[in-house]
């Protein structure tokens, strides 16, 4: 029976490993411009006192502590932090914080703060997600104390969703599901696919992880993109991202992971391409803590393939098509894909034969050395101090091969298997 991927391969809706692009989930030391300046000590502290206030409001889902912060003065800002704090009403905090970084006087009584907003979902995150943030701030002379005038993302940094519009809340058995502007019978059934993702990933990963997974679904591709404070271009046809710190801290793997779902290209996915995305994508929340810069592209997105279609029974000239047609044209590639041939918005073709060429390459550990060391391979490589030499060692030491060995044995392979 032929079978439809629906473009999942051709138009490669995975997520690439993202080092730099989850500016919301870096953490950042706390300090305060010029120490020792004790009128601008005092200020830190003052402005610290508030944030603590409306910390607590927002813990609290109080209206009025929320919008006393705020200056009275700022009125188009009052009226649209009144509607996010409406929109997280049905959100599960567990924590909500600030943390203040810098603060940089404006003469009298007026100051900027770079802060990071620190939350964390109840019964799914380890460990705070960090958003950075831009306050302004005014002192009123009456009263001596800090009001918020304007509150915005720093530079390069994402916006929330709660920022989009109500966030609906949907709860699977291993899954929460955060959406805006969508059909909750789709919310539904994302949560009933990634229900289906973490056990298959538990199944093929063994290491310990949170087991839990959760997904943002914002209304459009535009709106995904701003949570990812990217171009939309960037993102057209990818259907699903992961967020996270790339390596983590070593202690809580997927700790404040999001997988973030461009609703235009996932949609039109079949329930097959569906569940590979998420099951995909899943796999990197699983393996984050083991997932660092010391480890190429092609190992993390092959590996996270290799989870998503080892259970499937499918000729590995429909799983990787593009790279098929290459083989059989008698392009065979000359070298395992270099990083960069994983950027988005180029060669939808050259793309697609990055991702495949990296499943091929786990499959081929998998089929010569079996899954154990497929799995000992990716932890040696991203626990290797840094690149060089990471893919290089491991091969040695767990594979019993050197590059050119692999280089080689990965050709046959993709001729065998493709050709």
């Amino acid at each position: 029976m032929a079978v439809q991927r629906h473009g999942a391969v051709r138009e490669r809706v995975r997520a690439r490993r993202t080092a730099g692009a989850v500016l919301a989930c870096l953490l950042f030391a706390s300090a305060c411009a010029s120490p020792g300046d004790p009128a601008r000590d005092t200020a830190a502290q003052e402005i610290r006192a508030t944030l603590d206030r409306r910390a607590g409001a927002v813990l609290n889902h109080d209206p009025a502590a929320f919008l006393a912060v705020l200056s009275p003065k700022a009125k188009a800002l009052r009226a649209a932090q009144r509607t996010e704090l409406a929109n997280l009403a049905d959100v599960p905090l567990k924590s909500w914080s600030y943390e203040v970084r810098t603060v940089t006087p404006h003469g009298t009584g007026r100051a900027t703060a770079d802060v990071d907003l620190r939350y964390r979902i109840d019964g799914y995150d380890r460990a705070p997600v960090s958003a950075a943030r831009t306050l302004e701030l005014a002192r009123d002379d009456t009263d001596g104390r800090w009001y918020i005038a304007a509150d915005r993302p720093a530079a390069g940094a994402a916006g929330q969703l709660w920022q989009q519009g109500d966030v609906q809340v949907v709860r699977g058995r291993h899954s929460l599901v955060l959406g805006v502007d969508r059909p909750e019978e789709e919310l539904r059934r994302v949560a009933d696919t990634a229900d289906r993702a973490v056990p298959a990933v538990t199944a093929a990963w063994p290491d310990s992880w949170a087991r839990r997974v959760v997904v943002l679904v914002p209304g459009s591709v535009e709106d995904m993109a701003g949570l990812l404070g990217s171009p939309a271009a960037s993102y057209r046809g990818i259907a699903a991202v992961t967020t996270g710190e790339v390596g983590g801290s070593g202690k809580a793997p997927g700790a404040a992971d999001r997988v973030i779902v461009n609703p235009q290209a996932y949609t039109v996915l079949g329930t097959f391409g569906q569940q590979v995305v998420l099951t995909h994508e899943t796999t990197h929340v699983a393996t984050r803590v083991h997932t660092s810069p010391s480890t190429p592209v092609w190992l993390s997105e092959g590996f996270a393939d290799w989870v998503a279609y080892r259970d499937e029974d499918r000729p590995a000239d429909l799983i990787a098509p593009e790279l098929a047609e290459a083989v059989r044209g008698g392009e065979l590639p000359a070298e395992l894909p270099v990083d960069a041939d994983f950027g988005f918005g180029g060669d939808a073709g050259k793309l697609a034969r990055a991702y495949e060429g990296g499943w091929m390459a786990c499959e081929l550990i998998e089929d010569h050395w079996g899954a154990e060391k497929l799995i000992a391979f990716y932890r040696a490589v991203g626990g290797h101090p840094g690149r060089d030499g990471a893919v290089e060692q491991a091969l040695h030491t767990v594979l019993g091969t050197t590059p050119q060995e692999f280089g080689a044995s990965w050709r046959d392979y993709l001729a065998a298997r493709l050709g």
